[in-house]
């Protein structure tokens, strides 16, 4: 279990989480990474720049 640091809602999170792992948070939508497994730890995600090929 962890919480969004969003919006604060709690976020039940899958067993074999892994760092640098993207996951999304069901409540406001926003893409979180794992920072940390043990005990986890969310951030959010920094976006991405698209590259167009370069």
């Amino acid at each position: 279990m962890s919480t969004c640091p969003e919006c604060g809602d709690d976020l039940t999170l899958h067993d074999d989480l892994e760092v640098g792992e993207i996951v999304d948070c069901g409540t406001c939508g926003t893409e979180l990474e794992v920072v940390d497994t043990a005990p986890p730890v969310l951030e959010r995600a920094p976006d991405l720049a698209e590259d167009w090929g370069e």
